[in-house]
């Protein structure tokens, strides 16, 4: 029996990255999957994202994990389009136990700079929400819902320097906030019917957006064109470990656990997978 054995689980931004890791690791525990992407880039976004091969091949390595899945190209933004994938995948795979609403872009310095903090904030955060909404009236007792942060919304920004610079950078670690402050408030909402939300805030993650030019130039802005063996070395002042990175299935090992019944108590956290970044930015306080 594997930890999620028998269980149905939802995951956004499923197509390459950390929702990958998230439902394919969700598969080989024994969970039947509902895994949706955009497939498709945008513009104010400087790296590509994931296309349609990109979830054929996820969709692959469920079925190799020997579970059933229901694989749609679908907008986070759009909650009709959510709507219509989550009520595809429960007619057939049964019913809906977990949700990952992993989905989210980084449009760091994109242009024009307030396309890019709509665009941000639209997938960041409202398509979590559309996400997480869409799910709830599937969801009964036991369930749980995950949805990504980052560590970048826990962190003592300080005075802005140069307000109105980065709307898209800015709006990054807004949406991660913003989405801490609605799963506190939903989690007590989802108490009294035994429904659990919890949010994970990974430090810098092995991911296509991590390895991108507009990352390499927000970690190296003192220069023009830096490679990723320029920035690399730069990653590790987000962390207290030595470290410059984590890779996607780390942050796998804390979606399994929020999704399997070992975390049946587990409830309103914001749970920091951040090799101790944390503790780099803040004292303790409750």
């Amino acid at each position: 029996m594997g930890r999620v054995e028998g269980k149905v689980a939802f995951v956004t931004g499923a197509a390459r990255g950390q929702g990958r890791s998230h439902a394919v690791r969700l598969a080989e525990e024994g969970a039947d999957i509902i895994a949706v992407d955009l497939c498709q880039d945008i513009e104010t976004v400087g790296y590509k994202l994931a296309g349609p091969d990109d979830l054929k091949e996820t969709a692959r390595l469920i079925e190799a994990a020997g579970r059933r899945v229901v694989a749609v190209q679908a907008d986070v933004r759009d909650a009709g389009q959510l709507a219509d994938a989550v009520e595809r995948g429960v007619r057939e795979l049964g019913r809906l136990d977990v949700v990952v609403a992993q989905a989210g872009i980084a449009p760091l310095h994109g242009n024009p700079p307030l396309q890019a903090w709509t665009d941000v904030i639209n997938v960041n955060l409202v398509g979590t929400i559309n996400a997480i909404q869409v799910a709830l009236p599937h969801l009964g007792e036991g369930a749980s819902i995950i949805a990504t942060g980052s560590a970048a919304a826990l962190m003592n920004m300080g005075m802005v320097q140069n307000p109105g610079s980065n709307p898209g950078g800015s709006g990054y670690a807004f949406t991660k906030r913003a989405l801490s402050e609605y799963a506190h408030e939903l989690g007590r909402n989802l108490a009294p019917l035994k429904i659990r939300i919890n949010v994970i805030h990974p430090t810098n993650c092995n991911t296509p957006m991590l390895q991108s030019a507009p990352m390499y130039r927000s970690f190296r802005p003192d220069l023009e064109n830096p490679t990723r063996e320029d920035a690399e070395p730069a990653f590790a002042v987000q962390q207290a470990f030595p470290i410059s990175y984590v890779e996607p299935g780390d942050i796998s090992d804390t979606v399994l656990f929020l999704a399997s019944d070992e975390s049946k108590f587990v409830t309103g956290m914001q749970m920091r997978v951040d090799a101790g970044g944390y503790l780099k930015w803040h004292d303790y306080h409750v």
